[in-house]
């Protein structure tokens, strides 16, 4: 599932594309891209139909573009890729791809948004967004913690509410309401650069360990967002259809027997919550149990 740099570079070649246009048509083509719209196709349509389109926002893993003008107004277009949705732009004289659902044409005749997704994890809605919130947030996502690329971020109080955690730290980076964006590949990378084990109790951090962790995360974030993501396969791809290059750069995580490229010592994969876990033996020590009291 993409993470925060992929769906980033989304975003960012959203708000090149299609800011200020003015929606013609819209035609859905698989009903589950848009199922997560309570009053159905013939609603998220008409709701669109006429719309402006404003600057991409994004918190976390989640996009949205607010939305005026016609029936739009005080609505944005939310959209969550799941683990195969790419957003594409693209000339109308190129064939339709074999897995699009939705498509979006505007008034100037130029570049449409198409939504392609294969596995249909993913999908589209219109929402209300928060009375007075200028970026236009969609409700359903008002309630998820900002990113630590959000200059709005809070290094100390996140700091401080991981120290609070009674979990383990993967488990507190994967905690969307405590930070977002974070996924499985961008936690064992972080968990890597800070010598620490996946399920080390947060309890157990200082400060500075926590703020270093953070630090990490954000590092090796900015590094991935710089090359375009991490890209395992044909199916997470930017708005013009281009894959990212951060997975040539990875430390631990798809790196099971190969060596840590810090101590020499074989990279391990471990099963956990029905992901795997990747981490160095030596570097990041398993925690040790404590003894009853």
């Amino acid at each position: 599932m993409p993470e925060l740099p992929e769906v980033e570079v989304v975003r960012r070649g959203l708000a090149s594309w299609v800011a200020g246009r003015t929606v013609a048509d819209v035609q859905v083509l698989h009903p589950r891209a848009v199922r997560r719209q309570p009053a159905g196709a013939a609603d998220f349509t008409a709701r669109l139909t006429g719309a402006t389109l404003g600057s991409a926002q994004r918190r976390g893993k989640y996009l949205w573009v607010p939305l005026g003008g016609g029936t739009g107004a005080g609505f944005s277009l939310i959209g969550h890729l799941g683990m195969s949705g790419q957003l594409l732009v693209q000339d109308p004289s190129v064939p339709d791809e074999t897995h699009l659902r939705v498509r979006l044409r505007f008034t100037d005749g130029g570049r449409e948004l198409r939504f392609v997704d294969q596995r249909t994890f993913g999908g589209l809605a219109v929402e209300e967004a928060e009375d007075g919130d200028p970026e236009g947030t969609p409700v359903s996502i008002a309630h998820i913690a900002r990113d630590p690329l959000d200059p709005r971020f809070d290094d100390g109080a996140f700091v401080a509410a991981l120290r609070a955690k009674r979990t383990t730290v993967k488990r507190a980076l994967l905690d969307q309401t405590l930070i977002s964006g974070v996924g499985n590949i961008y936690a064992d990378e972080a968990l890597w650069r800070s010598r620490l084990h996946y399920d080390r109790p947060t309890a157990t951090l200082t400060r500075p360990q926590g703020a270093l962790l953070l630090a990490n995360a954000r590092d090796v974030m900015t590094a991935a967002l710089a090359v375009g993501g991490t890209s395992f396969d044909s199916l997470y791809v930017n708005v013009n259809g281009e894959s990212g290059y951060f997975s040539r750069d990875l430390d631990a995580y798809g790196r099971e027997h190969e060596p840590c490229r810090r101590c020499g010592t074989a990279i391990r994969r471990a099963a956990w919550m029905n992901r795997s876990s990747y981490f160095c033996p030596r570097c990041q020590r398993v925690p040790q149990a404590r003894s009853g009291g």
